[in-house]
């Protein structure tokens, strides 16, 4: 009997689950939507403010099913879900095809070494004129007769103008030939080279090739009273491609003596952002707080719970000492950073956020950062989200917004930073100075600040009134898409 009556419920839950399983099962034609609303649902960090993503917006899988066959492609689905885009959210994105997801090459292109700005000329509706914003190290331009602070009026004996700069300065021709300008702010003239009998036109021919940028653009020495001051220029992406290359410089930092550090990020391109390498950074900074807490991870309401009960410890991000569990940081422990921005960075903003419960950190900047205070992750369509399983059908990813970060003591910084010392948005242009020198009018600011606590008074900025027309250096920034983690999810389906 008792057999029997085991042989009749096995039936029952065989039923049961056929039945159930069936009514479950997602068509082929909405898998990729189903996969979308399913992680969305579970964990992006503003689900309980979208209706259409609460819990029980649909009681059962075949409405669910019907919701989803109201959009024509996962990107219409997708940004329908984004809370109040692009203002609270402008951050999460679609991505179509999960193999371009890779790890940012190491940054090379095809360049002559020269950075460079453009302006309307005074005075003129039409003529355009370049100035030398500064020249790459082991380049082509760093083995000719110019230097950040030149000018120069025209190519190849041709005028630049509105209309021509760009085909003529962001072409693919392989040289260039610049005709040398002088410039007072008011008039432009004719560079030349006098000879006892004649005075020769100047002209600096450039060539491009094949260039690797530097890991570590530039690092000097200053000693300002008592202190002793590195002076630190990025330019390069927050991957972790450099960041043994940044790890040795702090060693030379730290063999040195240093005790106050000027990180000057004013030309950084941002981009690949990533949770370990800002951590990585915060530790070469500091160093005496190894194992305490750096930043913590706050979750959708739905998730929040979870880790807390399951995974506490993924929920804190605690000072390393190490890099790829390997390599030791070599850290400065300092009290004081000085970081000069120019604009706003998602990783830059958690690096100052994190830091500022422990040290004293100067911001230098033009404007109150943007507060992109969340973080990132990469969902697939796997039975927990993650690469491994991932559904073979499709090659759509997603990374929305999941996290919000805070430091130590629970601030947030959705406000973003209003700068200690505040710059201008366009460096003087006749006034620019050497970099890494005091003649470069912006790091003799930040040094005077480094030795009184009081910066120099802000200059006016673009007296001259100066139309900005065209940056190199602006226009080989990456997009911000903000700071992405890593963490290890369960199984929500």
């Amino acid at each position: 009997m008792k057999a029997l009556f085991k042989i009749f419920l096995l039936f029952f839950v065989s039923i049961a689950f056929y039945s159930c399983s069936k009514e479950d099962e997602i068509p082929v034609d909405i898998e990729i939507n189903d996969f979308v609303w399913k992680a969305m649902n579970a964990y992006y960090l503003h689900q309980d403010q979208v209706p259409n993503l609460f819990d029980r917006r649909f009681l059962s899988q075949p409405e669910l099913n019907n919701y989803l066959r109201g959009f024509e492609n996962p990107n219409e689905l997708f940004t329908s879900l984004l809370f109040d885009r692009p203002n609270t959210d402008s951050k999460s994105v679609l991505i179509e095809d999960y193999n371009s997801i890779t790890q940012p090459n190491i940054r090379v292109s095809n360049t002559n070494g020269l950075e460079f700005g453009v302006i309307a000329e005074p005075g003129s509706t039409d003529k355009v004129l370049g100035y030398v914003h500064y020249i790459l190290p082991n380049s082509n331009a760093s083995t000719k007769s110019i230097a950040r602070g030149d000018f120069f009026y025209g190519v190849n004996n041709v005028q630049l103008t509105r209309e021509n700069y760009r085909g003529l300065l962001t072409n693919q021709t392989e040289t260039l030939n610049l005709n040398m300008a002088l410039f007072d702010g008011i008039k432009v003239v004719e560079d030349s080279i006098s000879t006892s009998t004649i005075k020769i036109p100047k002209k600096v021919l450039l060539e491009k090739s094949g260039y690797t940028h530097e890991p570590v653009f530039m690092t000097k020495n200053f000693t300002v009273g008592s202190k002793k001051v590195g002076y630190l220029m990025y330019n390069n992406d927050f991957s972790s491609n450099y960041i043994k290359e940044l790890n040795n410089t702090f060693l030379q930092f730290k063999n040195q003596g240093m005790n106050q550090l000027i990180l000057d990020l004013r030309y950084n391109i941002g981009g690949g952002s990533l949770e370990a390498t800002v951590n990585q950074l915060a530790s070469m900074i500091t160093g005496q707080f190894t194992n305490q807490p750096l930043l913590k991870k706050r979750w959708n309401t739905k998730a929040q719970p979870w880790f807390e009960l399951h995974q506490p410890d993924s929920l804190i991000t605690k000072f390393t000492s190490k890099i790829d569990n390997s390599t030791t940081i070599n850290s400065l422990n300092l009290t004081d950073v000085y970081i000069v921005l120019n604009g706003s960075s998602s990783s830059v903003e958690l690096l100052i956020n994190s830091l500022k419960s422990y040290i004293n950190v100067h911001i230098i900047n033009n404007r109150t950062t943007n507060g992109n205070n969340t973080g990132s992750i990469t969902l697939y369509n796997s039975i927990d989200y993650d690469s491994i399983g991932k559904s073979i059908q499709h090659t759509v990813a997603i990374q929305p917004m999941v996290v919000e970060f805070l430091n130590k003591d629970n601030q947030t910084y959705k406000d973003g930073f209003t700068p200690e010392y505040r710059i201008c948005n366009q460096e003087d242009i006749l006034n620019l100075g050497a970099l890494g020198e005091t003649s470069d009018p912006l790091l003799m600011g930040v040094l005077q600040l480094v030795n009184s606590n009081i910066p120099t008074p802000p200059i006016i900025c673009n007296p001259n009134n100066f139309e900005f027309l065209y940056n190199s250096t602006t226009s080989q920034r990456i997009f911000d898409s903000g700071v992405i983690i890593k963490q290890d999810l369960p199984n929500t389906n």
